[in-house]
């Protein structure tokens, strides 16, 4: 117990180092991979943001601002426990099986296709009065970032660029949630791209289980190819239609 009180300590040291954070800062490879966190974040969250917006609905439009800002006070206090905490669970091998399991498991339900109709079902009736919505809209961020953090882990270890990533990601499925929910809806492809990159995530982490280990650079050319074949099957089709 001493061991593991020390260790999750030990990594929540480095949230306070700043030569590591600027290390990550002008470190271009470290971009990329907050860049990639940003965006499966984005594609993943907008239709939550989306959520969240009928969650509060109900408040005056003053209040409503207010919610949704204690909401993502809320999920920044969740990435920073999550992270911290996880990055040091992480390393332990069935810990982190299990893990990878649970993301190829959203990857294989995604496609199997079981719950098409949760996202509608899941909406709950919004509470009245302001706390009870905020309080609300706390654990339903809680909820939808579970899945975004675990994913951050198959992509990279460090707590910065893992905290970079996730800040700029609630900061973006509140900001821009709309051009995603746009994008989504003139490419649909999109939603099933970004359970593939869940699903290699997923392969990723479990093969790191049997240290074997994938390159930076292959991962994130694989990624890369992902994402802009989907643009060009989606004009493929639309030419075959």
């Amino acid at each position: 117990m001493i061991e593991f009180i020390t260790g999750i300590l030990g990594n929540y040291s480095h949230f306070f180092n700043m030569t590591e954070f600027l290390g990550v800062i002008y470190n271009p490879m470290n971009w990329a991979i907050i860049g990639s966190l940003i965006v499966l974040e984005g594609l993943l969250s907008a239709d939550n943001a989306l959520v969240l917006a009928i969650m509060v609905k109900h408040l005056p439009k003053d209040q409503q601002k207010k919610a949704l800002f204690y909401g993502i006070l809320g999920a920044y206090l969740f990435r920073f426990i999550a992270i911290g905490v996880g990055t040091y669970l992480i390393k332990i091998w069935w810990i982190k099986a299990a893990g990878a399991l649970y993301l190829l498991w959203m990857a294989i339900q995604f496609f199997m296709k079981k719950n098409k109709d949760e996202d509608e079902a899941a909406v709950p009736e919004a509470p009245h009065g302001f706390w009870r919505t905020v309080l609300a809209v706390e654990i339903m961020d809680i909820a939808f970032s579970i899945d975004s953090v675990l994913a951050a882990f198959g992509v990279s270890d460090q707590v910065w660029v893992l905290y970079l990533g996730g800040i700029f990601g609630v900061m973006m499925m509140r900001g821009v949630a709309q051009i995603f929910l746009t994008l989504i809806e003139r490419y649909p492809e999109l939603e099933t791209t970004a359970y593939v990159i869940i699903g290699i995530i997923g392969a990723k982490m479990m093969a790191s289980v049997f240290d074997f280990h994938v390159s930076q650079v292959v991962f994130f050319s694989t990624l890369i190819v992902i994402f802009l074949g989907t643009f060009v099957v989606h004009h493929l089709r639309k030419r075959t239609s």
